[in-house]
Order: structure tokens, then C-alpha cells, then sequence
């Protein structure tokens, strides 16, 4: 029987290619012509499977949002909350150029939407009113969001000339760019221990009606 000339198309085979795309070029880089012609197929093979781009990018986030752990939220709130936050910025730091599209939010993806509901859950559960648990997952997302759509570190240049005698304050901030995986890394931990400290402060005034 004669091999097939056209490759078989698949839709792992379609995201992965167009996350491949994503990483190199960004959002504004992908389309269904330049994704075809990676995958040397025609357009319409891939209108088959993907009727329209957004529908592809929703299922690429979904893929990205299925390695975001919220299991530890059964050993607490607190452990939950950790767990959620470092998985998710570690998710998106392994593709940064799609997190633009996931700060829209879950709509109506079904990874995105389980997590939600069980950091919405597993915060009720534990003793948070309902409003309450809503603003802490949004105050987390912005925490993730904000340390996965750029580098703080990296914002600076590593020439110690433009910041001497100007801005004496920033005298080392020429070294940031060096160690920016560490900083960066640090700064996102600080701001989370930080965060989760306060709110388990919150949570025992409540508790002991202050």
C-alpha cells in the first residue's frame, strides 16, 4: 500500500507546532498560513481540525494550564495557595510569550476553569468568605501574571556608567542583568511568602473576632 504524501495531521501534532511558533515569534508570529506551512500542509487540512486560530490558542493554553497544580489546596489553604502559584508561574515561564492570551482569563477553557474552582473551593473550605476567596485568587493571577510577563532584572543595563553620579541610589543596578534568573526568582517568592503571611494574619484576627 502506498505511503500517504500529505502528513497526517493531528490536533497534538497542530499545538505543538503552533506553540513552537509562539516561543520563537510570539502571538503576533503565529497564524494559520505561516502554522501550515510549517507543518507543509494547506490551510484548509488545518481549518478541519481548527475552524478558527482563537479556538487553536484555546486549546494551547489548555495544555499549558493542565501542568498548574492546585492539589496541595488538601493539605490546607496555605500549602494550596503556594503550590498553585509557583506550578502556575513555572507553566508560564516555559512559554512567556502565550501568557498575553491567558491574562484574558479562562473563558470558557476547561483547565483553566477546574483550577478555578478548586483554589475558589479549597479557599471557602478553609474558612474564607466567598468574596474573599475571589480577590485572592485575582491577587494571586496578578502576582503570576505580572512575574511571568517580564523580567524586573532585565529592565536594567549592565553598564555601571549610565547610573554613576545620576543615580546614586542605583549604584549596583548594573549587576541585576547578571543574576536575573535569581532576583527574579527571589523577588517572586518574596512577594508570595509575603502575600500568604498577611492573609493567614487576616484570617486569624477573623478568627478570633478582631
Amino acid at each position: 500500500m502506498p505511503r500517504p504524501t500529505t502528513p497526517l495531521l493531528s490536533k497534538p501534532g497542530i499545538r505543538a507546532a503552533a506553540l513552537e511558533i509562539i516561543d520563537r515569534a510570539g502571538l503576533e508570529g503565529l497564524s494559520m498560513r505561516k502554522l501550515a506551512t510549517a507543518l507543509t500542509v494547506s490551510a484548509p487540512a488545518l481549518y478541519f481540525h481548527y475552524p478558527t486560530k482563537e479556538q487553536l490558542l484555546d486549546d494551547v493554553a489548555g495544555e499549558i494550564m493542565e501542568k498548574v497544580d492546585v492539589s496541595a489546596f488538601a493539605d490546607g489553604w496555605r500549602e494550596g495557595l503556594l503550590g498553585w502559584a509557583r506550578s502556575y508561574r513555572a507553566a508560564l515561564a516555559e512559554h512567556p510569550n502565550i501568557v498575553p492570551f491567558l491574562a484574558h482569563g479562562p473563558g470558557q477553557r476547561d483547565a483553566s476553569l477546574r483550577r478555578a474552582d478548586a483554589v475558589h473551593g479549597g479557599l471557602v473550605a478553609a474558612g474564607w468568605p466567598a468574596r474573599d476567596a475571589t480577590m485572592i485568587g485575582a491577587s494571586t493571577k496578578y502576582l503570576v501574571i505580572g512575574a511571568a510577563m517580564g523580567s524586573f532584572s532585565r529592565g536594567f543595563v549592565d553598564d555601571v556608567q549610565v547610573y554613576l553620579d545620576r543615580y546614586p541610589a542605583l549604584g549596583d543596578a548594573h549587576r541585576l542583568r547578571e543574576h536575573a534568573d535569581a532576583v527574579d526568582r527571589d523577588s517572586f517568592e518574596f512577594a508570595l511568602l509575603t502575600f500568604v503571611d498577611g492573609l493567614a494574619a487576616r484570617l486569624d484576627r477573623a478568627a478570633a473576632g478582631g
